[in-house]
């Protein structure tokens, strides 16, 4: 969300790859503003069986990113049990520049700032996009461990267009998720938790939808799983089978609990 109402980009700005179990999205970060999501989300707090994660993004026409996020972290603190930072969506001009080392520390103290002025704690992660190059990867990955940032998501949606794309819809502009995102972002995933050297938890996200899917998640140094695009083509009924198909597979190679299975990849030859 952002702090004011925004209507996103124009219509259509969703399209749908069915043949690659994908989507393209431009949506613009069209939402109700702050005021509105914080009143919905007040109303349903602690009252949900799990936990809540909200996005934070600025403004289009904002000129200080880091008062946009920092409004947005001190008016919904309360109400989250976690706040990612989203810098790396590709449908907002100038957003992604955004993930440069020196506006992304002055965005992140801001916000820092403003959740603990809030009074409230929740955690703070930071979502970066799976088209960084390696010394960008690197750089941000230095900066939340500097900055003790709670986590990072990767990944957000790509602007690449893989050559096996073959729907109708493939030269549409945007940010592409599902399915040919998986092994591409879960590579981004592996080498920054590598550079993290095990010290930050991970979000993974990116072509999620089966228990295997989740398990190389973890594998390669996530934490945390999270999936959209898979639910399109999958149902709500997916999530049941995700969690069934990856107790087995934990329990397959001696596992308990998923933590254990953490950055297993980077343990075993």
């Amino acid at each position: 969300m952002t702090p004011k109402p925004q209507a996103g980009n124009p219509r259509p700005r969703l399209f749908r790859l069915e043949h690659d179990r994908a989507v393209i999205n431009r949506m613009g970060f069209n939402n109700q503003g702050l005021a509105a999501v914080a009143a919905r989300l007040k109303a349903v707090h602690g009252r949900l069986p799990g936990p809540i994660g909200v996005n934070l993004g600025k403004n289009k026409d904002s000129e200080d990113a880091s008062a946009d996020y920092a409004a947005l972290a001190e008016g919904l603190a309360p109400v989250a049990d976690f706040l990612v930072v989203n810098v790396s969506s590709p449908n907002t001009p100038g957003l992604r520049a955004l993930q440069n080392t020196a506006p992304l520390r002055q965005i992140i103290t801001a916000t820092r700032a403003a959740r603990d002025r809030s009074g409230a704690k929740p955690a703070l992660l930071l979502k970066v996009a799976p088209d960084l190059d390696k010394e960008s990867l690197r750089d941000i990955v230095a900066l939340a461990r500097d900055e003790a940032l709670d986590g990072l998501v990767i990944s957000n949606t790509t602007v690449g267009r893989p050559e096996t794309l073959t729907s109708p819809h493939r030269s549409e502009t945007g940010g592409l998720s599902g399915a040919p995102l998986f092994e591409f972002s879960t590579g981004v995933l592996r080498e920054a938790y590598a550079l993290s050297e095990g010290r930050l938890t991970f979000i993974g996200a990116g072509g999620v939808a089966s228990g295997a899917d989740a398990y190389a998640k973890i594998r390669a140094g996530a934490s945390l799983v999270q999936l959209y695009s898979a639910l399109v083509y999958g149902g709500p009924g997916l999530i049941v089978r995700i969690t069934r198909d990856l107790a087995a597979l934990l329990k397959r190679d001696g596992f308990t609990a998923v933590s254990q299975a953490v950055g297993l990849d980077h343990r075993v030859k």
